[in-house]
C-alpha cells in the first residue's frame, strides 16, 4: 500500500509538472503565410462583392445574375470564416476593403493578384447591358484566376498551408474558381457580341 501511494504520489507530481510546462510553454505560431492568405483573400473577396454590386440596373441576363448572386453569397460567407479563423488565431482581423480601394496604395493591403484597377472598376460601372456583361465575366475571370494564383503561391511557400482549415479553404478555393472560370468562359462564348 505505501509502495502504491508512492507510486501515486511520484505519478501525481510529475503529471503537475509536466502539466506546468506545457502551461508555460509559448502557443505554437502561426504561419505568416497562411495569416497573410487569408487576410488577403478577405480583401479580395470584398471586392467581388463589389463587382456584383454593379450589376444592378447593368444586367438583365438571367444566367449573369445568378452567377452573381452565388458569387455574393458565398464570397460574404468566406469573409466572415476567414476573419473568424483570424480572431481565432489571435490574428488582426481586417474590415474588407472593396472596389474604393483598387488600384490605390492600401498600406498594409496591396492590391492582390486579380484584383481589377480602379480605371477598370470605372468602366465596369460605366458599362450597361451586353458591354457590362462582357466586361463583368472578363473581369471576374481575371478576378478568380487571381485567386487561383494566390492559392498557388500560398502552397509554395514552405510550411504555409498545413493549418487544417487554411488547407481546406486554400484547396475549396481552387476548386470553385477554377469551376466558375469554366462557366464564366462559356458564358462568355454565347454573349452577343453587341
Amino acid at each position: 500500500m505505501a509502495l502504491s501511494a508512492g507510486l501515486t504520489a511520484t505519478f501525481l507530481m510529475t503529471s503537475m509538472s509536466s502539466l506546468a510546462v506545457a502551461q508555460a510553454a509559448p502557443a505554437a505560431k502561426n504561419n505568416a503565410a497562411d495569416v497573410a492568405f487569408m487576410a488577403g483573400m478577405i480583401h479580395h473577396h470584398a471586392q467581388a462583392i463589389e463587382m456584383v454590386a454593379l450589376m444592378a440596373g447593368r444586367t438583365k441576363t438571367p444566367t449573369l445574375v445568378s452567377l452573381g448572386e452565388r458569387i455574393n453569397v458565398s464570397q460574404k460567407d468566406e469573409i466572415a470564416m476567414m476573419q473568424q479563423w483570424l480572431r481565432d488565431h489571435g490574428e488582426a482581423v481586417p474590415a474588407p476593403m472593396g472596389a474604393e480601394h483598387a488600384g490605390m496604395d492600401m498600406g498594409e493591403a496591396p492590391m492582390m493578384p486579380g484584383m481589377l484597377s480602379k480605371t477598370q472598376m470605372a468602366e465596369l460601372a460605366k458599362a450597361k447591358g451586353v458591354a457590362f456583361d462582357r466586361l463583368f465575366l472578363t473581369g471576374m475571370i481575371q478576378h478568380h484566376a487571381g485567386a487561383l494564383t494566390m492559392v498557388k503561391e500560398l502552397f509554395a511557400t514552405n510550411g504555409a498551408g498545413n493549418n487544417t482549415a487554411v488547407f481546406r479553404f486554400a484547396s475549396d478555393v481552387d476548386a470553385d474558381q477554377r469551376a466558375e472560370i469554366t462557366r464564366m468562359r462559356a458564358l462568355l462564348k454565347v454573349l452577343p457580341t453587341k
